[in-house]
């Protein structure tokens, strides 16, 4: 049976498409340690409506 860990899903959405007004957006599935980074995730991940890398942050 599996351990009941600290390890949650978050959802990361696009900060320059989302202030952009462009329709749509970019989204990603992650996980993280809620113990050990219990503040929002920001990571630089790839946005494929704006063609580059972006800032993803933490939502919800």
């Amino acid at each position: 049976m599996a351990k009941k860990g600290n390890r949650i899903q978050v959802i990361m959405e696009c900060t320059e498409h989302k202030a952009s007004g462009m329709p749509g957006t970019s989204r990603y599935i992650t996980t993280k340690n809620k113990k050990n980074s219990p503040e929002r995730l920001e990571l630089k991940k790839y946005n494929p409506i704006l063609k580059k890398k972006t800032v993803h942050k933490e939502i919800k």
